[in-house]
């Protein structure tokens, strides 16, 4: 059976978009990371990348070859235009490798993690979206934790991001975590039996 069936995965960042994806994932599901297809268009060599040292400059080009990322953000955080400008070029790319990947993939369903669903507008093109939420005080923490970032530039990252209650506005499941790993495991479990589900009778009717 084909991975047609897609479940968009979002939710702020440090929310745990990852461990829900690794959880999903042990379950056999296929995961389609768009962070690591982002790493992917932007190869050493490729067009995009060319681009994008055309437009910024060549120190955005590490002695490797692979792109700067962390001088790139610094750029388009500083500059919203040229942010539009980088997110005009990779978006569609991007959008048509996960295409690919979603096609490719076999079981009932295919899980797509995507931090910027919100932000791109891009909920219509999953048959549903999964939040994961929690508190905001917990997820700042883990975010100064994570990176070891001060509190303020960590606010600054949330602020950046589509909000809790627009994320929130968009779904049709919820995965809370505010608790402990078996809790988590719990609710991604019951959630994998609802979307075979409903991932086999949409086949059924022909993806009607």
């Amino acid at each position: 059976m084909r991975g047609s069936y897609r479940i968009g995965l979002t939710g702020g960042i440090a929310s745990g978009k990852s461990t829900v994806a690794n959880l999903f994932a042990a379950l056999g599901v296929p995961i389609v990371d768009t962070d690591v297809l982002s790493r992917e268009v932007v190869a050493p060599g490729s067009p995009l990348l060319r681009q994008i040292t055309d437009h910024f400059g060549m120190q955005l080009q590490s002695e490797d070859g692979t792109l700067n990322r962390q001088e790139l953000r610094k750029r388009i955080f500083a500059d919203p235009e040229q942010r539009k400008w980088l997110e005009a070029l990779l978006h569609p790319a991007i959008r048509k490798l996960t295409d690919a990947r979603c096609e490719a993939a076999t079981g009932p369903y295919v899980i797509v993690a995507i931090p910027l669903l919100v932000e791109t507008s891009g909920e219509d093109r999953f048959d549903r979206v999964l939040v994961v939420d929690c508190e905001p005080k917990l997820q700042l923490a883990r975010l100064i934790a994570r990176d070891g970032t001060g509190r303020e530039e960590a606010l600054r990252t949330l602020a950046a991001q589509a909000t809790r209650e627009q994320r929130l506005a968009v779904a049709d499941d919820v995965i809370h975590n505010d608790g402990d790993i078996a809790h988590l495991r719990d609710q991604v479990e019951k959630l994998h039996r609802q979307y075979v589900t409903a991932a086999r009778t949409q086949s059924d009717k022909g993806g009607t």
